[in-house]
């Protein structure tokens, strides 16, 4: 495993509009069912092979849906929220608009929802920053682990998960480091 010390953002930007998936291991460790962005998977949802992509790395079966997170500004454009004006803890599945089926069906269900974490500045500084920089403002996110395995939590977990799998790379933007 190779470090890679002064990553620079812009470099992690480059690797995801590649079609990478990036480890964004991130702050503390979080609890709970869900991937807030300090240990998750990204990946572009515009791909068309993402959901595949995103399978292999994580060893899971094909069916199950994947979330996204999306600026908090823009997921009215993408989803119908009805009124609920936030979902930061990837509590709801929204039914996705035409906007989101047509330019990232990998996070549309057949059931036409997504999960959906919503993401602000104040909340979640380095997501934000890579929502309001990519190509789209949402990124196909998922927990960093295998399938079986408990959630990521110490930097250890998240080598493991790489060296079991085709995960190439792990962004830790507090060291400015890419592995």
């Amino acid at each position: 495993t190779e470090k890679v010390r002064g990553a620079r953002f812009k470099d992690v930007m480059q690797l995801l509009e590649k079609g990478e998936v990036i480890a964004l291991y991130q702050g503390k460790s979080e609890a709970g069912p869900r991937a807030l962005g300090h240990r998750s998977l990204l990946l572009d949802p515009t791909l068309p092979d993402a959901k595949n992509i995103m399978n292999k790395i994580k060893k899971r079966e094909g069916f199950r849906p994947f979330a996204c997170s999306i600026l908090e500004e823009k997921c009215g454009e993408w989803f119908e929220m009805e009124d609920i004006k936030k979902s930061p803890f990837m509590m709801y599945a929204f039914q996705a608009k035409k906007l989101a089926k047509e330019k990232t069906p990998s996070i549309v269900h057949v059931d036409n929802t997504c999960r959906v974490q919503t993401v602000n500045e104040n909340e979640n500084k380095i997501l934000y920053k890579i929502l309001k920089e990519f190509k789209v403002p949402l990124i196909m996110n998922t927990s960093m682990n295998l399938a079986g395995d408990p959630l990521n939590e110490a930097l250890n977990d998240a080598l493991y998960t790489m060296r079991n799998s085709p995960l190439r790379y792990i962004y830790m933007p507090e060291q400015n480091q890419l592995i």
